[in-house]
């Protein structure tokens, strides 16, 4: 491990851009595999990484919604949330907004007050136990049409647990237009939740200029494309807007053909709030410290550099004040005390 990469494992860090179900360790999702066999998905933890090997985008939804299926009842989402947070605090992540999908859930016929009973319950133990705040943020999975954006309207709006914070919709982007799930951002926003819209990873910076006018979206899920348009990369440095990147998804997915080539640099350079996430870290062979090295390696930063890098996921967070200052004070601490 160099040096850089201590500093980065003892970091405090907070993640914006990470999924629940994708977020599944190789341990769980062979032990989920095992309770339900009729599924495609090995049983051998080695064999998943042959099974999480991607030809593209579409292949990678494929085999993610064939993970969402081992998720089957109210135990599984508990398990699988709890071990999540484990994950995370082995990795000093302090403050994670998880994207859930209660729709991929709830139209297997996991009731909806016994999903969110199950995430809240693990939140509370995560917090109480690991040290990690979790927060939710809904997303409607585009792919599934207007259905299963009035599902996840109607769950996040009715029964809102404490831990969500904001809206989200992800999935492929091709063929799914954000405009028209503008009426269910609209009521979701109403309700006090905070919009933050899966935007350019695999189409034009059209579609994040549609998240923007349509959606308000407040962040921006990944933005690869953003670089496309130099007046969309001033109006989100003007306005503030920060873009989830996920460098390591974007290669694995196709979003990039090469890591070296990724825009993170051109975002950085023209002023955007960038901050640093994992996206399906286990699906991708990463983690975020392995996606802080990566950053720091294309954006040429030491660990003040670094440093930086977290105090802006903070920012872009949806923590109160109080938390906020509090984790950047950790943030700080760490790095002044830092002896590499």
């Amino acid at each position: 491990m160099s040096v850089l990469d201590s500093f980065i494992a003892g970091l405090p860090k907070a993640e914006l851009h990470v999924h629940h179900v994708g977020s599944a360790s190789p341990r769980i999702v062979a032990e989920l595999a095992a309770r339900h066999p009729d599924s495609p998905v090995p049983t051998d933890p080695e064999a998943l990484a042959d099974f999480f090997t991607f030809r593209d985008f579409a292949h990678f939804i494929e085999v993610y919604l064939s993970v969402v299926d081992l998720i089957r009842d109210a135990e599984d989402v508990r398990l699988l949330t709890y071990e999540v947070a484990r994950d995370m605090a082995r990795q000093n992540i302090r403050y994670a907004e998880l994207t859930v999908t209660p729709f991929s859930s709830t139209k297997r016929g996991i009731p909806d007050a016994a999903f969110v009973e199950a995430i809240e319950d693990a939140r509370k133990a995560a917090e109480s136990e690991l040290g990690v705040t979790l927060r939710w943020c809904f997303d409607i999975p585009g792919e599934a049409g207007l259905e299963a954006a009035e599902e996840t309207t109607r769950i996040a709006c009715d029964l809102k647990p404490e831990g969500l914070v904001s809206f989200g919709l992800g999935g492929p982007e091709i063929g799914v237009p954000r405009p028209q799930f503008k009426p269910y951002f609209d009521r979701a926003i109403a309700a006090g939740l905070r919009s933050v819209p899966h935007a350019g990873e695999t189409t034009g910076p059209q579609t994040i200029w549609d998240a923007l006018t349509h959606l308000r979206a407040e962040r921006i899920g990944h933005g690869t494309s953003a670089t496309q348009d130099p007046k969309l990369l001033a109006h989100l440095a003007e306005h503030r807007i920060p873009l989830e990147v996920c460098p390591t998804s974007n290669l694995a997915t196709r979003a990039v053909t090469d890591l070296e080539r990724h825009p993170i640099k051109e975002m950085v350079a023209a002023g955007v709030l960038v901050t640093i996430n994992s996206d399906d870290p286990p699906m991708f062979g990463t983690d975020l410290n392995t996606e802080y090295a990566v950053a720091a390696r294309l954006l040429e930063l030491d660990a003040h550099g670094v440093a930086a890098l977290a105090r802006n996921a903070v920012e872009a967070s949806f923590m109160d004040a109080a938390g906020k200052a509090a984790l950047t004070a950790e943030i700080d601490a760490y790095t002044a005390a830092w002896r590499g």
